[in-house]
């Protein structure tokens, strides 16, 4: 057998609420670490008392007693688990592992035993349910009644808030009273903070940024009771989870930070860390409030009965002793100014933060504790606001998420090799190694850096501009407007029935203002891409499609839908409807589909006919003026384009590239441009339109 047993997936019971964590039996200890806090529990193997194995909500339990009168219940075993932990508890503890059974019979009537620091309530010598008096915050009396009250836990979904006791009335010696006693029983171990007796000393108004304020600190032996002018607070040693002793970025303060499990409470505000703010210079003269042996018994050579020196050193010390915890300070880390943190923003809040040789706090508000072990990842950001920081954002293995901004982009050398030496995981490596080294990195100029997202755009824009040249006619005209070119379609469009004169007079100027104005750059024709293919025009002399057999049903049962639900909107038929026709059996819709199949065939019978009638080609040619009709300035501009052409041809041939402006049309040429633009008919427009609607590549090879 080996010399560990461990298990994960082990939930342990605190006060009401179930911690999930990993267990294990070693032949020295037992230890459980809490998953989500990181709180270790350690039970020596020689406090051990007694160990049970019960079948408990989760699977099975082990509930452990020790010598101190702690009780540990662990939950979620297999029942597999039973042999191998038996054997392992006989072959290195003294201890036997014993199964108990639970009573199951939900009586609320028995007897209350008390073992201990556990309030047992047994029906026939077998548990019904068991109470730890730690957990108990109140205990009051009544007749012939207690009400237990209990400690709250912000953790759980549901909370037991107090349990009542009906204790009879004794018969036997009538000076003792069963309801007194039932409740000194209960007191006797009960978790209720009385501060009795004088305070083994007291710190006299002291700096608390959370919660905020000057409190005066008494230590008693089992609790510390911060005194303020508003509200007290009595912090029980064991609800202290750690202690941080962490020097402030301007060298001359130190923070005292004290980590609580459960927090404290006022109202619905939750306070999971103490932090105090101390000067370096500020020195005071300690003396406890015990006698010399008893101090040396208590303390074992940890404290003084006088003691002196800084303020902050004097509290760490005191507190040192009394929770017996170890006090972290920060590492090997020393950022860009030689500080041991890293000023920042979280939560739109200045504050700073600490690396630390097992995780990351952050003060003071909200203070946040981050340990390495509960890290997924890490990643490095640019900031948003300004290119001279970035931000730092830790993503927890619960999904919660944590950005710290602002960060001075000097400091980012030395954090990445921390993180990198503490062997995190960090999202964008291959990106932020590139960049380590580099003073430039967030430089404000971004000429020397790539961006993907403009070059995309600027070919994107080039794209469109393409596409603008060659459909868009008038930009066309206007970027090329200049009687001396000899390509200019307005020019040609102009002089069709130019006389000799005028086109020598226009031929004259356009020389001389030719020789005024510099030579145009030679003009790149870009080739065409092929357009869009028009939309096939419905015919409307053509036979109707048949309907479906969805269609036809709707139609045959409209009347009855509107008759059954009155004030029925359209859009509601047609849901309603969709529903009906979901319900119709099998039979039905086979009766409507047959239909459908009939009236499918008519169709496809008249349209045959329609075909040999000759109907599709007259109709076209009908469509073709309807669409010449409504297509309005479209139609203009492509006939501008390709009307001429044989016009441009013959003017070549005779020299004339002169240029003929608007006004020295005649009446008939700008009467007949109108009436063709608005679609009147005329004799000979036929043919007229269809070489304009003809692409000019088809006309050039007839007229060819």
């Amino acid at each position: 057998m080996s010399d560990i047993l461990e298990f994960n997936e082990i939930y342990q019971e605190v006060k009401g609420t179930w911690n999930d964590g990993r267990l294990r039996f070693s032949k020295q200890t037992v230890v459980f670490k809490n998953s989500k806090t990181g709180k270790v529990d350690s039970i020596g193997v020689s406090e051990l008392t007694q160990a049970q194995w019960r079948r408990v909500c989760l699977g099975h339990g082990i509930k452990l007693c020790t010598t101190t009168g702690h009780i540990y219940k662990y939950d979620g075993f297999k029942d597999t688990d039973l042999d191998k932990i038996s054997e392992y508890f006989k072959a290195n503890y003294k201890v036997e592992l014993m199964e108990k059974d639970m009573c199951v019979k939900g009586w609320n009537w028995g007897t209350a035993k008390f073992n201990g620091p556990l309030l047992s309530f047994e029906v026939n010598d077998s548990p019904a349910f068991e109470i730890p008096l730690s957990s108990v915050s109140q205990c009051a009396t009544g007749k012939n009644e207690v009400t237990v009250e209990f400690h709250q836990n912000d953790d759980t979904e549901v909370s037991l808030m107090e349990v009542r006791f009906y204790v009879p009335p004794s018969t036997g010696d009538e000076g003792s009273d069963p309801v007194e006693a039932f409740a000194q029983n209960v007191l006797s171990k009960a978790d209720v903070i009385q501060a009795t007796g004088d305070a083994v000393c007291i710190f006299r108004e002291l700096q608390c940024l959370t919660p905020r304020g000057r409190y005066d600190i008494r230590i008693y032996p089992t609790f510390l009771h911060l005194h303020g002018k508003t509200f007290d607070y009595k912090i029980p040693y064991t609800t202290v989870l750690r202690l941080f002793l962490l020097p402030h970025k301007d060298q001359r303060q130190m923070f005292f930070v004290i980590s609580l499990d459960p927090p404290i409470k006022q109202g619905q505000t939750r306070y999971h860390f103490l932090i105090l703010l101390f000067s370096k210079e500020e020195e005071v003269s300690l003396t406890l409030n015990m006698n010399e042996e008893e101090v040396e018994r208590r303390f074992e050579g940890k404290l003084n009965k006088n003691m002196s020196g800084s303020l902050y050193e004097m509290v760490s010390r005191v507190m040192k002793a009394l929770v017996n915890r170890k006090i972290t300070v920060p590492g090997n880390f020393q950022g860009h100014s030689g500080a041991q943190c890293i000023t920042c923003s979280y939560k739109a809040t200045s504050g700073l933060l600490y690396p630390l040789e097992r995780g990351f706090i952050y003060v003071h508000k909200p203070p946040v504790h981050l340990r390495f072990e509960e890290i997924a990842c890490v990643n490095f950001a640019r900031g948003t606001t300004t290119t001279r920081s970035f931000d730092f954002e830790i993503e927890t293995k619960q999904g919660n998420q944590y950005t710290f901004s602002s960060i001075e982009r000097e400091e980012y050398g030395k954090l990445f090799d921390f993180v990198n030496a503490k062997k995190l995981s960090i999202k964008n490596r291959g990106f932020k190694e590139g960049m380590k080294g580099n003073d430039n990195m967030y430089s404000d100029s971004d000429d020397d850096q790539h961006d993907a997202y403009l070059e995309r755009m600027k070919e994107e824009g080039k794209i469109r501009e393409e596409a603008n040249d060659s459909d868009d006619s008038e930009g066309e005209s206007d970027e090329s407007f200049n009687p001396g070119e000899e390509d200019d379609d307005i020019a040609e469009e102009y002089d069709s029935k130019a006389s000799a004169s005028e086109s020598s007079a226009d031929g004259g100027d356009s020389d001389e203002d030719r020789k005024k104005k510099p030579a145009k750059k030679a003009k790149f024709v870009k080739e065409r891409k092929p357009r869009k293919k028009e939309k096939k025009a419905k015919d409307i002399n053509a036979p109707k499609r048949p309907m479906s057999a969805y269609m036809l049903w709707l139609n045959s049962s409209r009347d009855r839908i509107k008759s059954e639900n009155p004030g029925i909107s359209v859009t509601e038929i047609s849901k309603k409807a969709g529903e009906m026709w979901k319900q119709i059996s099998k039979d039905k819709k086979e009766e409507w589909e047959g239909k459908a199949e009939e009236a499918k065939k008519d169709y496809e019978r008249a349209m045959r006919e329609y075909k040999e009638s000759g109907g599709a080609g007259g109709s076209s040619n009908s469509s073709k003026k309807e669409r010449k009709k409504k297509g309005g300035k479209n139609e203009e501009k492509k006939k501008k384009k390709s009307g001429g052409g044989k016009e441009k041809e013959k003017e070549r041939a005779t020299g004339n590239d002169s240029f003929k402006s608007r006004e020295f049309i005649s009446s008939e040429e700008s009467s007949s441009e109108s009436e063709r633009g608005k679609g009147r008919k005329r004799k000979g427009s036929d043919d007229e339109e269809e070489a304009v609607s003809t692409p000019p590549s088809s006309e050039e090879s007839g007229s060819d």
